[in-house]
């Protein structure tokens, strides 16, 4: 036998062992499609929308001067915490302290006119019992004394007034709060009749309010669901309100629901509701910008599955991949509703106890075979990915 002869024969019994080994690979099929997988259950779900908002403060006093005059001394520290009754500004005291000393003067001299009206009365009083006295001069005499007791008043009020204006002399707090910066300087003039006279802010921060829109169709939808039943209510003071701040973090407090406006605003079509948040750290300040959670119902026993289960065919309508008993992928077509964090409600087309694919369903087909794990909501796309990649590494090792 050649040397040829013998090499095609070998080379011809190796392409026969090749064929063989492609063939029983074709025959086996496709390896099965890795997939994270959820099983349904029926649940209640509470309504929780999302709304914008605004910060503002539980109180705001302006701090105005309640007497005229020349400011001698800012007391305060720009930006602190005062507390009510704390001085603020010093407004000089002497000419309050000359009309005091006035007022004082002017009461004295009207309880002098009194006892000598008195014992005038009494006199004439004593002399009209033994007829010596006609009874006009004791009506008189009576009559003087009733009207020096109504200056006395009249003066005992004027020195109450000009003690009253040199206490005003020291503007105090009218709250407990944060005041912000001074609006004049020592050696100001300030007036009691001047509106635009503003010595400075105060504004209690700890708590403040969250001011926030919801337009009055979403609201009305809310009711009619809960009127027809297809959602329940908790208390309205009882409703769960959370803050998103401006960078997308969670506030750590949570809040209460106060009221909702019974009026529309006319030019937006949005109804004004209000929640009410600690503030123990200062962190939220008034005027800023929030995104404000409330839990405005709780649709009873549905299924949900999270939004990226779900595909859209050609005609826009849903589906999902269900890994069926024997292993092998079924895709569905469902209906949803709405969407409750980051999740649908399924309507129609699922049952508690199925198997939904969340990730891997992009490389699978109707029928294909699948190998499932529980989807893990906290972990990233990736991480789920470098595990599943880790695994089989370790299984081919």
């Amino acid at each position: 036998m050649s040397v040829h002869s013998s090499f095609s024969r070998a080379l011809a019994a190796l392409g026969v062992l090749t064929a063989s080994a492609v063939g029983g690979a074709y025959a086996a099929g496709p390896p099965p499609v890795a997939v994270s997988v959820i099983t349904t259950e029926r649940q209640d779900l509470p309504i929780t929308n999302e709304l914008p908002g605004r910060i503002a403060p539980t109180r705001i006093a302006e701090v105005r001067p309640r007497v005229s005059g020349i400011v001698v001394e800012r007391v305060f520290k720009q930006g602190s915490l005062v507390k009510e009754g704390d001085v603020l500004y010093r407004i000089d005291p002497e000419p309050f302290k000359v009309q005091v000393e006035s007022a004082r003067a002017a009461l004295q001299r009207a309880e002098a006119v009194r006892l000598q009206a008195s014992q005038q009365a009494e006199r004439q009083k004593e002399l009209r019992e033994r007829n010596i006295s006609s009874v006009q001069q004791f009506e008189a005499s009576t009559a003087a004394l009733a009207q020096a007791s109504a200056d006395v008043a009249a003066a005992r009020a004027g020195l109450a007034a000009a003690e009253l204006n040199l206490r005003y002399t020291e503007v105090r707090a009218p709250i407990s709060g944060h005041i912000g910066r001074a609006l004049i300087t020592e050696g100001a003039l300030v007036s009691a009749t001047n509106a635009a006279d503003k010595l400075a802010t105060i504004q209690q921060l700890d708590p403040v309010y969250a001011d926030f829109t919801q337009s009055v169709n979403a609201l009305m939808a809310l009711r009619r669901a809960l009127k027809n039943g297809a959602l329940s209510s908790a208390d309205p003071g009882e409703a769960k309100v959370r803050l998103l701040l401006d960078d997308g973090s969670e506030y750590r407090e949570p809040g209460r629901l106060l009221f909702s406006e019974t009026a529309v605003d006319a030019t937006t079509g949005q109804v004004t509701l209000r929640g009410e948040f600690p503030n123990p750290g200062r962190d939220l300040l008034p005027g800023m910008y929030v995104r404000v959670l409330i839990e405005q119902g709780v649709q009873p026993n549905v299924i949900a599955v999270p939004q990226q289960a779900v595909q859209r065919d050609s005609g826009g309508r849903s589906q999902v991949y269900v890994v069926k008993a024997d292993g092998t992928a079924e895709l569905r077509a469902v209906r949803t509703g709405r969407v409750i964090a980051n999740r649908w409600i399924i309507e129609e087309g699922l049952e508690p106890g199925e198997r939904v694919v969340v990730e891997g369903f992009q490389k699978l087909r109707p029928g294909a075979a699948v190998t499932a794990q529980a989807w893990n909501a906290s972990a990233g796309p990736a991480s789920r990915t470098a595990t599943r990649a880790g695994s089989a590494i370790a299984g081919a090792h």
